[in-house]
């Protein structure tokens, strides 16, 4: 998996991290981002590396964004 982000998903990717990192109060070791690591990734890392979580991590923060503000 190669594709390129769009700009549009980049940047709803980044304010749904940036709004999850506030509802979690970034404790990024904390639970919610423990069991979201594990549940995501049960083998670990992802064949693609660190870029490949890169990229899975602003989809995610973009599907959170979207749902978010679902009208």
């Amino acid at each position: 998996m190669n594709a390129r982000l769009s700009p549009k998903t980049l940047i709803e990717g980044c304010l749904g991290l940036l709004s999850l990192g506030v509802a979690t109060r970034f404790r990024l070791r904390g639970p919610y981002w423990a069991w979201r690591t594990q549940t995501a990734f049960p083998q670990g890392t992802p064949a693609g590396g660190k870029p490949q979580l890169i990229r899975l991590a602003i989809e995610y923060g973009a599907w959170s964004w979207r749902t978010r503000h679902l009208r």
